[in-house]
């Protein structure tokens, strides 16, 4: 299937395509920002502007994901990139887009300020894509799909064959959203870029990197696509703090890869302290770095552990998750003081039931 990107920009958007744009003024006098050329009262190099395209995190990155510079966009975020992709290719008050509850909520909330009609095609019982009611909500003004796989808040990742029908059988873009995919055994989608050229991958930096303060996310692409976002990004939108820091911690993967694995092994050993509770009726299998819980009643459970200062997120309005929280895997100190406040909610519960 021929996929035309160019087709599929937004009308009002066109005309600030430019791809000289792009150009690159490393390793050259810039005369031509008007920045205090003496110094700050910092390290003197921050009285410059940083690397518009971010060329030395791109090299790193690429070398680690094994994809192509061009290939790689940075955003302030990976809403930065949720933004832009609606910026870009959506025409407010004409196009739609279809999103998949329960899901990541920032895609629709970014439909709506775009002016962005939402369609929704909600996940079935096992938390999989409704592949025919998504057939039937795609028009010609469908512009995007959004995939988030492993999910949020589900943590079960998207049947691969069921991407692979979207992404042969759409001709708008499809994004997977890969930001907990570190997560997960689920192979990502990175390596099949060549094979389809509407496809976009969401990943970030601040879940298994640790780097959620940088506020650092990466939108994979065909170059085409990736020219398109560079011409209408805001100037400079990653500073120079966030690339050095975010260059050294990618000198330390095995350090990573470690981290990804101690969360992973506290995640199962969360799992088996949260089964002992007969309240909490079912603990959903997950690829990320959280746990979805469905329990008897999610307000009071969620309540007694706000008294108790420990946060999570209560989901239960969500489709498909009545009575269900959302619990990010924490440290071991964090995930015994979650264990010994839901030890107490039960017991309180136990003494009221047996009145």
């Amino acid at each position: 299937m021929n996929i035309h990107i160019e087709k599929l920009i937004a009308t009002h958007i066109k005309k600030f395509i430019y791809p000289e744009k792009n150009e690159n003024f490393q390793q050259k006098i810039l005369l031509n920002k008007n920045e205090n050329s003496i110094g700050s009262p910092l390290i003197k190099w921050y009285n410059r502007y940083p690397d518009n395209f971010q060329t030395a995190v791109k090299e790193a990155t690429s070398k680690i994901k094994n994809v192509a510079a061009e290939n790689i966009f940075l955003g302030n975020g990976t809403n930065e990139c949720i933004d832009l992709l609606y910026t870009c290719f959506c025409e407010p008050l004409k196009d739609n887009v279809i999103v998949c509850p329960p899901t990541y909520n920032r895609y629709e909330i970014a439909a709506n300020i775009h002016n962005v009609e939402v369609r929704k095609a909600n996940l079935i019982e096992n938390f999989q894509l409704d592949m025919d009611l998504l057939q039937e909500l795609v028009d010609e003004h469908t512009k995007i799909i959004w995939l988030c796989s492993p999910n949020n808040p589900t943590g079960n990742s998207i049947y691969r064959e069921d991407i692979e029908i979207i992404l042969n059988n759409f001709e708008g873009l499809v994004v997977v959203d890969e930001a907990y995919i570190n997560f997960s055994r689920q192979k990502s989608f990175l390596q099949d870029l060549k094979e389809y050229p509407n496809l976009i991958i969401l990943q970030t930096f601040s879940k298994a990197w640790g780097l959620a303060g940088l506020r650092l996310g990466a939108l994979f692409a065909n170059t085409e696509i990736i020219n398109i976002l560079n011409c209408i990004k805001s100037p400079n939108n990653i500073n120079t703090a966030t690339q050095e820091l975010v260059l050294k911690a990618l000198e330390n993967i095995s350090e990573t890869n470690e981290m990804i694995k101690e969360l992973v092994a506290m995640r199962k050993e969360l799992v088996k302290s949260l089964a002992q509770f007969l309240f909490i009726k079912k603990i959903y299998d997950s690829d990320t770095n959280f746990l979805l819980i469905k329990v008897d009643n999610a307000d009071k459970l969620y309540q007694f552990l706000l008294n108790k200062n420990i946060v999570v997120e209560n989901v239960s309005n969500e489709p498909l998750c009545n009575n269900c929280l959302r619990i990010t895997v924490g440290t071991e100190k964090e995930n015994a003081a979650l264990i010994n406040a839901i030890k107490e909610f039960n017991d309180k519960k136990i003494k009221t039931d047996n009145k």
